[in-house]
């Protein structure tokens, strides 16, 4: 069985550490431990990486954010994807941080890489994982934060993040995305982040 999993982000090192990333973040920690690499490819990098028969395909979009949707049907066309063979890794500021919501479908919930794919793919019936960044910012400054770098104390949780993530994706793959929900959609094991004074 073959599965597309994309991470969310923007492409270029001025983005490489803000919470908009954490999609890319988790696909370079599994192939991190994978000991695979990313290739360039059409709309964005992929890498193959197989577990217990079931061949995983990590694409990080090469498209920007609100553009993801071409990046994601591209690939799904390539790879002859369906919607139930489909994960999107994405930030979500209306959940804390270090908070994991997987979900089978659903809403875009204002998140603009995934509105762009609901719209060039046809549907929201595909799962995602959304990663929770907070939401600790003053009025008019949702962008600023959104595509600001994460606090050293975020980094520092950020590897154990990214292994949850890893293992919720193969339990869904494995297990079905309803039991795999049971596993993920649990209170965060990190710690809670004070916010800046």
């Amino acid at each position: 069985m073959n599965y597309l999993i994309v991470g969310l982000g923007n492409i270029g090192v001025e983005y490489a550490n803000t919470r908009h990333n954490m999609g890319f973040m988790v696909l370079d920690a599994w192939a991190q431990a994978s000991n695979i690499v990313f290739e360039s490819g059409r709309y964005g990098s992929t890498a193959t990486v197989s577990f217990k028969g079931r061949k995983f395909t990590l694409l990080k979009p090469s498209t920007y954010m609100n553009l993801s949707g071409k990046a994601v049907r591209y690939w799904m066309n390539e790879l002859k994807i369906q919607p139930d063979q489909l994960l999107v890794i994405s930030d979500d500021l209306n959940i804390p941080f270090g908070t994991l919501r997987l979900r089978k479908n659903g809403s875009a919930g204002g998140h603009n890489g995934l509105t762009n794919i609901n719209e060039l793919i046809g549907t929201q019936e595909y799962a995602r994982i959304r990663m929770g960044i907070g939401n600790d910012f003053g009025r008019g400054q949702q962008v600023d934060y959104v595509l600001g770098e994460l606090s050293k104390e975020e980094k520092e949780q950020m590897p154990e993040l990214c292994k949850r993530v890893i293992d919720g994706v193969k339990a869904w793959a494995l297990m079905g995305a309803d039991r795999a929900m049971n596993t993920l959609n649990t209170k965060p094991k990190t710690r809670p982040i004070e916010p800046e004074k």
